[in-house]
């Protein structure tokens, strides 16, 4: 056996390829992103991913995690163990699939990877994918460290089996994230595929078989509860016999911390809990405490047990947030060990847009027209902050177009005289956001829908997806966004045209002049509905560079500065400078210099181009 750190996500990966996975499927969202992108590489590395779902671990991006879990369920029924990945907010967009596969069960294991965000670290929220598990009454594993991200994977496909039930495997972004040992010697299993057969009695969920199977999981339930009770995936560990905390996850990682001494039961199984193992642990300590981050989950069903749970004495841990060490000890009266005091009078440095950002501009222009701009998730989002200030909602994927739709049945553009515009980035508009755009046509709706075409997936690090036409085994092979590639690409024009939109316009989002009159022309136009594609590479795919533009009888006017430019400041007599570090040359301030006091000096002969991915 070796030893390697590796961070969770890396090790769930490394527990699916030791389990014999053929088939790995999800949609990138932080924390759970590298997942499937260590799994196929995984299969590059050992020469492995043709596709016949056989030889495995093949793996694909889908486009949304409703879509992910259907192709987990088909690999599931055709026999071979299939990982599905998500965040938290993905397994939201994939529970009507999840709600009934819970009582079809499974072929072949299939187990689903909820990521939660605890403290919304990349998130819009921080919801608790434990609750989804009670729900749907499918088992949920819950590793603590990496090592234990390895084993509990394997464990996982073979609970599916045994049990007839996809697992859950939840990790949050401290597990996720962090590296710790991982054992990494043992070979990958073969594991044949088991052989499908029809069962509409199984699978077919109307109504009549629904009901059956219904009280199969029931039947199901039963087998589990007694599992839970015997299993070394939870366990005991006695110490100071006065203090007992129930805990799981990382958290486990930050009592052991913050409360040394401090007896432990430790769940790795978060759904179904072992409740005579809890009763007793509770029995055997002077006081009893929960220790769980930004829900009460572990606490509500504690005490549905009878179970009496004691406040900690300097007051309850807070029901929001990621837990720390520092935060247990606050709330149990623990001393804090001595650390540097913070820094002072440091600059906030915000999130910004990149040198170069091809949305940059589209936003300006949206500032400028002071139009009412419903947001969708990706980096786009930070079109929210100033001085852009021209987002104003971000609610989930997709919504920025049926949000666009509801606000003008509202008859909003009419009483305050402002267009309404949605935005939304490519990939976001391949997972949910055809179907809003589809909405708003077949309702007749009008107004302005801007499509951010960047060529790839930005904000989760520029994974491929329908639009650039990339897919997650080029990507493992080294195949980059903006490279020739034999799969096709989306054309969003056509489909929107062929949907039914009659204004349909492709801007390149670094010409400015393009950029305005399109704005201008479409939200002008009430009677119709205009989508324009706005095309230009993100930087981080896109890094060749131009060289510095040079700034002559700058007239201080501010105008450059407004676009939000992270090179772009001024001296101590408010004149623009830039900084030469960091600019790559796009031309974006030379184009928004109202008085040509900007100038893009001539390309050099010895210009190399740095396009990376």
């Amino acid at each position: 056996m070796s030893t390697r750190l590796l961070s969770g996500n890396e090790a769930i990966a490394r527990g699916a390829w030791e389990a014999g996975v053929a088939v790995g499927v999800g949609y990138p969202g932080t924390p759970s992103t590298e997942t499937l992108e260590s799994l196929a590489k995984l299969g590059v590395e050992h020469g492995m991913g043709s596709g016949d779902g056989v030889d495995g671990p093949y793996c694909e991006w889908a486009p949304n995690e409703k879509v992910a879990l259907e192709v987990g369920i088909g690999a599931s029924m055709g026999g071979v163990r299939c990982l599905v990945t998500m965040k938290h907010v993905g397994v939201n967009v994939a529970a009507d699939p999840l709600m009934s596969v819970c009582n079809a069960g499974v072929n072949g294991g299939l187990v689903v990877l909820a990521a939660d965000d605890p403290s919304c670290y990349s998130s819009q929220n921080e919801q608790d994918s434990r609750n989804y598990a009670a729900f749907a009454r499918v088992p949920m594993l819950e590793p603590s460290d990496s090592e234990e991200a390895r084993r509990f994977t394997a464990v996982a496909f073979e609970l599916s089996e045994r049990f007839d039930t996809p697992v859950m495997l939840r990790e949050t972004v401290r597990i996720a994230h962090t590296k710790t040992p991982v054992e990494t010697g043992a070979a990958r299993a073969v594991v044949e595929p088991r052989p499908y057969e029809t069962d509409p009695d199984k699978y077919v969920m109307m109504p009549a078989v629904a009901r059956v199977r219904r009280l199969e999981t029931d039947r199901r339930e039963e087998l589990l509860r007694s599992f839970a009770e015997t299993t070394d995936l939870n366990r005991v560990e006695m110490r100071d016999p006065s203090i007992g905390v129930i805990c799981s996850g990382a958290c486990y990682q930050h009592v052991r911390e913050a409360l040394p001494q401090a007896s432990t039961l430790k769940l790795g199984v978060s759904w179904p809990l072992p409740a005579e193992r809890v009763r007793a642990f509770a029995r055997s300590v002077g006081a009893c405490y929960v220790v769980e981050e930004a829900c009460d989950y572990f606490e509500q069903h504690v005490l549905a047990m009878g179970v009496e749970l004691a406040t900690p004495p300097c007051g309850s841990l807070p029901r929001n947030g990621e837990m720390t060490p520092a935060r247990i000890r606050a709330s149990f009266g623990v001393e804090q060990p001595a650390h540097p005091a913070a820094a002072q009078d440091l600059p906030p440095r915000p999130p910004a847009l990149c040198p170069g950002c091809p949305h940059r501009l589209v936003y300006a222009e949206l500032h400028r027209l002071k139009a009412i701009v419903t947001g969708d998730i990706g980096c786009y989002t930070l079109g929210a902050i100033a001085p852009l200030n021209s987002v104003h909602s971000v609610i989930d994927m997709g919504a920025s177009l049926s949000m666009a739709h509801g606000m003008e049945l509202a008859g909003v553009p009419g009483r305050n005289g402002r267009p309404v515009v949605g935005v939304i980035g490519d990939s976001t508009f391949a997972h949910s956001g055809i179907e809003s755009l589809l909405g708003t046509i077949y309702n007749g709706g009008t107004g302005t829908l801007c499509i951010l075409d960047n060529r790839t997936t930005a904000m989760t690090g520029c994974q491929g997806n329908p639009v650039n036409g990339i897919t997650l085994t080029e990507q493992a092979n080294g195949v980059r966004p903006l490279d020739e590639h034999p799969g096709p690409e989306l054309d969003l024009v056509e489909l929107c045209r062929a949907m039914g939109v009659q204004d349909v316009r492709l801007v390149d989002s670094q010409d400015l002049k393009a950029v305005r009159r399109a704005l201008r022309e479409a939200t002008k136009a009430d009677d119709r509905l205009s989508v324009i594609v706005f095309k230009s590479p993100c930087r981080l795919v896109d890094r060749s560079r131009k060289p510095v533009p040079t700034i002559a009888d700058c007239r201080a006017c501010g105008a450059c500065i407004q676009i939000g430019c992270p090179c772009l400041g001024t001296d101590e007599q408010g004149r623009a400078v830039i900084d030469p570090t960091s600019c790559i040359g796009c031309g974006q301030c030379v184009q928004e210099c109202p008085f040509g006091c900007i100038a893009a000096p001539e390309p050099r002969q010895d210009q190399t181009d740095g396009r990376q991915a």
